[in-house]
């Protein structure tokens, strides 16, 4: 158990261990005030006794006195818990919101591999469900845990004071208590594991079930995947449950060893009082306290079979902050993002696998990049075209270090990227991609996402260059629209327009667009045209693109095919030799004159 809240108050930063540390410390006070009971019911009932028994009189200072003693313990008690209560509460909260965001700036470096390898409901059930199942367990559990253990401690040290017999009796209930508790957590080890993947499994099912949705109706899928999410939350119930069923009997036990050890300490009592070696006043102030003692432990002990969530929430948190990043810090920093940058890329004998894994167990190597070598001269356009799954669009990553190269390097400006800070090296490039996410937000705030404190003059202007404004001021609320998760209100088209307006706002000098005309219409072409040469103008740009008259123009045209370059030159040279390219050109005008 202690082995477990060391582990937890390590994961807390510095400021949120101290004040888990402070509240340990203001608990023992908590329970010096708790005990403080005894001594004024021994205070009460010593004075009734001897006015009884003895014909003291007994005064009215002796009821003050008592008064003012559990006064002292009552009020002490509420400040003192009130302190420990908060500033566990901050402790924990707080802990699991930086971790959040620790995470979250963790994600930002690690290689897309990581991504491909790790379902969207493994991290998302990481960052969501256990930490917030940390975050309060952890203030529950340790708050009641170690007030249980301190209170009870503490209460069995004062009866020392005054019957050494008994004290031994409560010291043997506590051992018995604690030993029963250690069954309770060894019940819950296993099931709380079981209990964290079930959770995992649910989150991913759902959104998958979610994102999936329009597939879903599409197919008349429905009753299937729908079958297929019941049995997984059906599942999650079935281990919350069998957690339950196993701290039950466990549980009760516990009670009962806490009850039956009052009992111990009432039956002590009066044996020794009938037995003349306690007086009358000593066993009525151990028969009241056997009620008191056992109380706060027990709540305790009931929280302690939670620790087990704690420990592994601790660590499905730390594997991933574990994770090695990319050499964020690079050896230097990198070129500022500016008209004189030099903003040549060269690829030299660049090598790069997928790792793929079907299991936990097993994974593979795939090779998507072989041997490719490229020079990108400053303020350039090369178009990358090539067959599906050739690795146009992994070769492009890795000039943008999305990922690290297996062998060769990708240079910028002569540098190697990977000396580079990753914040640096990002200020270098700007993606509008075929898929555009957009941020459940105002329009206004998705598009200076990359400078957040831009006025909304620069934010019109960039909107104007990107032939979005016109569409924008018809929406109800003009740019401080919100729009959908993902750009769910708006067409294909209005996202991309808006995804090249973010890119303009950014200004970097390398601009790599991925397919970003593919999904639209004819209609919206001529615009989003116009904005793609408004945004690469005077810079250096990489296209993927199918279109020829998207790529017919460019400087240099690379063709890659099953991880290397095929062929490379300018639309007349490639078209001239008959290859890849000229097969190309051949199917665009054979799709272009197809009629129905």
């Amino acid at each position: 158990m202690f082995e477990i809240l060391g582990r937890f108050f390590k994961f807390c930063d510095s400021e949120n261990r101290k004040k888990f540390y402070g509240s340990i410390v203001v608990g023992i006070f908590n329970a010096l005030f708790m005990a403080l009971r005894i001594a004024a019911v021994a205070f009460m009932l010593r004075g009734v006794i001897a006015s009884a028994r003895d014909g003291i009189p007994f005064t009215t200072d002796t009821i003050w006195l008592s008064l003012a003693i559990m006064c002292v313990s009552v009020a002490g008690g509420i400040v003192t818990r009130k302190v420990t209560s908060m500033w566990q509460c901050e402790g924990g909260y707080r802990t699991c919101a930086k971790k959040r965001i620790e995470i979250a700036e963790h994600l930002r470096y690690l290689p897309m591999g990581y991504f491909n390898q790790n379902s969207l409901g493994t991290i998302t059930s990481v960052t969501t469900n256990t930490m917030e199942s940390v975050g309060d367990v952890a203030t529950r559990a340790v708050m009641m845990v170690f007030q249980g253990l301190l209170d009870t401690s503490l209460i069995i040290i004062m009866l020392f004071f005054f019957d050494w017999r008994i004290a031994l009796v409560a010291l043997t209930g506590f051992a018995l208590f604690e030993f029963v508790n250690l069954f309770m957590r060894i019940a819950v080890k296993d099931v709380s594991a079981e209990k964290i993947r079930a959770d995992t499994a649910e989150i991913g099912k759902v959104l998958e079930y979610i994102q999936g949705i329009a597939e879903v109706k599409a197919y008349n899928l429905a009753g299937k995947r729908r079958k297929e999410l019941n049995a997984v939350i059906d599942h999650r119930l079935k281990i919350l449950i069998k957690m339950e069923m196993r701290c039950i009997p466990v549980s009760n036990l516990q009670s009962l060893v806490a009850k039956l050890s009052g009992v111990a300490m009432m039956l002590a009592s009066l044996h020794f009082y009938f037995g003349g070696s306690m007086d009358l006043a000593d066993c009525s102030t151990m028969l009241v306290c056997s009620f008191m003692l056992f109380n706060a432990l027990e709540a305790g002990g009931n929280y302690s079979a939670l620790l087990r969530l704690i420990d592994i929430g601790v660590g499905k948190a730390n594997e991933i902050l574990s994770l090695p990043t990319m050499n964020i810090e690079g050896k230097s920093g990198g070129p500022a993002a500016d008209a004189n940058t030099d903003t040549t890329i060269e690829a030299k004998n660049v090598d790069f696998s997928y790792t793929t894994a079907s299991n936990q167990q097993a994974a593979s190597p795939r090779k998507i990049i072989d041997g490719i070598s490229l020079r990108i001269p400053a303020k350039t356009t090369t178009a990358i075209v090539g067959p599906s799954g050739g690795g146009k669009t992994t070769f492009c990553h890795l000039l943008a270090r999305f990922w690290d190269v297996d062998g060769g390097t990708v240079t910028l400006g002569g540098r190697d990227v990977r000396d580079y800070s990753m914040d640096e090296l990002m200020k270098n490039y700007s993606f509008v991609f075929q898929n555009v996410y957009l941020f459940h937000d105002t329009i206004a705030n998705n598009i200076r996402f990359g400078e957040p404190d831009a006025p909304l003059e620069k934010v019109i202007a960039a909107a104007k260059k990107a032939c979005c404004h016109e569409f924008i001021s018809k929406l109800p609320n003009g740019y401080n629209t919100v729009i959908g998760e993902g750009g769910a209100s708006l067409s294909g088209g209005e996202k991309q327009r808006i995804s090249i307006a973010r890119a303009i706002m950014k200004d970097a000098p390398i601009i790599i667009l991925d397919e970003a005309t593919a999904n639209v219409d004819p209609e919206n072409e001529r615009e989003l045209m116009s904005a793609i040469a408004e945004l690469t103008r005077e810079k250096t740009v990489i296209m993927i693109a199918h279109r020829l008259k998207t790529v017919r123009s460019a400087d240099q045209i690379v063709v890659i095919d099953k991880g290397r370059i095929a062929e490379q030159g300018t639309h007349s040279e490639l078209a001239a030799k008959g290859g890849i390219y000229a097969r190309f050109i051949d199917s665009r005008k054979q799709a272009v004159s197809w009629k129905l």
